[in-house]
């Protein structure tokens, strides 16, 4: 029992990770019908904005000050930093084909991954660089799974995934912003019928996206100790296929096909480390042949 519970408190932390990097996902695809493979390597570029940051000056003299303050700074730079990231992604390379096919803007998205990953290589080198302690490692002795107390981190990534979703969540359903977004979403020429600016509203997800993706970096990165171009490229794939199992375009079922996807994977790299990957593989794969909607989504019939 102590065993199992020592995987579902890691299962929920990597599950809590995929969640955040899935809404970006979904909230995409919920409103212009885009898988954006480059979701992850936004992802990348946030660690590395927080890399960056913490070997400036200015990290360094707010550290001497006040550590935590650094600390929070730097995040907040990584997700403002990826935020105009996606913005920029958008116009420049989205806005464009609006109305073009869509495998136009798939092939676009993939072009766009791999100039993330060329360009972190060109600018950091395509080596492994340790990433900073931006968790303190503190062990919280009143929270204890069996015999081991949890840690900080693992207590963080889940509340704050959870807090993210909920207000996420309620910004989307009770927001004028959000509710442009639903519109979109729906139907642009109606929305634009409506008066709403259907390309500003696009691009505002694409930033809410990004800035989630940002977050999830953080979580990351701190997990595993260290950042690299490629560092996106995995947990991309496994919170869209996070996504897919729990409905794309479906904000809670991102985050319940994100918990899904990090359990299933931490339990099986105790009993199956080899076969890890292709277990979530297989899960998509499953989805996609007996319930393509996912979870939470409902079938719906396509006017040819």
């Amino acid at each position: 029992m102590q065993v199992f519970f020592q995987n579902l408190v890691g299962g929920l932390q990597m599950g809590s990770i995929y969640a955040l990097i899935a809404l970006g996902y979904t909230m995409v695809y919920g409103i212009v019908k885009l898988i954006n493979f480059a979701h992850g390597d936004i992802m990348m570029v946030g660690g590395y904005a927080v890399y960056w940051f913490t070997t400036t000056a200015l990290y360094e003299q707010m550290a001497v000050v006040n550590p935590a303050l650094a600390i929070v700074l730097s995040v907040v730079f990584s997700i403002v930093f990826c935020m105009l990231l996606g913005v920029l992604m958008d116009k420049i390379a989205y806005t464009p084909l609006r109305n073009a096919p869509r495998i136009s803007a798939l092939i676009t998205a993939i072009g766009i991954s791999m100039a993330l990953q060329i360009s972190a290589q060109l600018i950091f080198g395509s080596s492994q660089l340790p990433f900073p302690q931006v968790i303190p490692k503190i062990k919280l002795e009143a929270l204890t799974i069996g015999r081991k107390p949890m840690f900080l981190q693992e207590v963080l990534t889940f509340v704050i995934s959870i807090a993210l979703m909920i207000l996420l969540q309620l910004f989307v359903k009770k927001t004028r912003a959000g509710k442009a977004m639903r519109a979109v979403s729906e139907d642009h020429a109606a929305a634009r019928l409506m008066g709403i600016n259907v390309n500003n509203t696009i691009t505002m997800t694409f930033a809410i996206g990004c800035a989630l993706a940002a977050v999830g970096a953080v979580f990351y990165a701190q997990k595993v100790i260290y950042i690299k171009p490629l560092l996106g490229s995995m947990p991309g794939l496994k919170a869209f296929v996070a996504a897919v199992l729990g409905g794309i375009g479906i904000i809670p079922g991102a985050v319940l096909g994100g918990f899904i996807i990090g359990i299933a994977e931490t339990f099986m790299k105790y009993y199956a480390s080899d076969y890890v990957d292709a277990l979530v593989f297989g899960i998509l794969i499953l989805v996609l042949l007996f319930k393509p909607s996912g979870l939470l989504g409902k079938n719906t019939r396509e006017k040819v």
